[in-house]
């Protein structure tokens, strides 16, 4: 059984295709008011994991529960709590933005009073406003990501699911989406697959870092900035980098025996 307080929960999650083992192990759990930073490079298996949360791989081995509703065996229900923004954001483009989240609340069941009422505060949260009657082929890269993340809030979930949610935003947007983030903090579980690792300062109040697909850091960001190697002040740093990348490239690199 699922811990009763998680509303997502992990259990030994391993993932292959074929010879390549993309999740290996992978356990964790989030509770309501968490923001957990997902960190790690490249192939790490960080989008597999979170598509098995949401329901659209299954895992080899292994279990994932949303909101204490199993992924693989009870998905529809697993869904009903969970809103998901994949890479890439998928829309149809040739759809208004009004029309397409109108489209999206009626597939998650919402009445037409309900509807209307929570499209206009997505307006508000998301600043829609400017492209709400756009079609979604001629918005730029930032605002195709704002659409992504209102069509993930539409049903007001308890578990959010995001990767890269900053990803082609300018500065100022990704101000306003890391506000949005910590507003809705309180009231729900949320995962952020970030490469942005201020991002993890910024909101999160844990990271976990897997590479090779297995966990190998699951701790508060001051914990993770503890684990940066000191630096030798007579040896000149040829590129510069924070701490935090430091600690980054200490655990996936060194850590994980690359």
């Amino acid at each position: 059984m699922p811990n009763a307080q998680a509303l997502v929960e992990t259990r030994a999650l391993i993932k292959k295709f074929g010879p390549v083992t993309a999740v290996d192990g992978v356990s964790f759990r989030v509770d309501r008011g968490e923001v957990i930073g997902f960190l790690g490079p490249n192939g790490a298996g960080k989008s597999t994991t979170m598509k098995i949360i949401a329901g659209f791989l299954e895992p080899t081995s292994g279990d994932a529960f949303v909101a204490g509703h199993d992924s693989r065996r009870d998905p529809i229900a697993a869904r009903r709590h969970l809103g998901y923004l994949p890479e890439g954001a998928p829309a149809y483009p040739d759809m208004t933005v009004a029309d397409f989240l109108g489209f999206v609340a009626g597939m998650r069941g919402l009445t037409p009073r309900e509807t209307s009422r929570r499209l206009a505060e997505l307006v508000e949260s998301i600043d829609l406003a400017d492209v709400w009657n756009r079609r979604i082929e001629a918005l730029s890269k930032g605002y195709k990501r704002r659409v992504g993340i209102a069509q993930a809030l539409v049903h007001d979930p308890d578990v959010l699911i995001l990767d890269e949610p900053t990803d082609g935003l300018d500065p100022n947007q990704k101000h306003e989406m890391r506000a949005l983030i910590r507003a809705l903090a309180p009231s729900k579980a949320i995962i952020v697959s970030t490469h942005i690792l201020e991002e993890v300062e910024a909101i999160c109040t844990r990271a976990i870092v897997i590479a090779r697909g297995r966990k190998l850091a699951d701790t508060t960001p001051a914990e993770l900035l503890a684990c940066a190697p000191p630096r030798d002040p007579s040896v000149p740093q040829l590129v510069k980098t924070t701490p935090l990348e430091d600690a980054f490239r200490h655990i996936t690199l060194e850590q994980a025996g690359v």
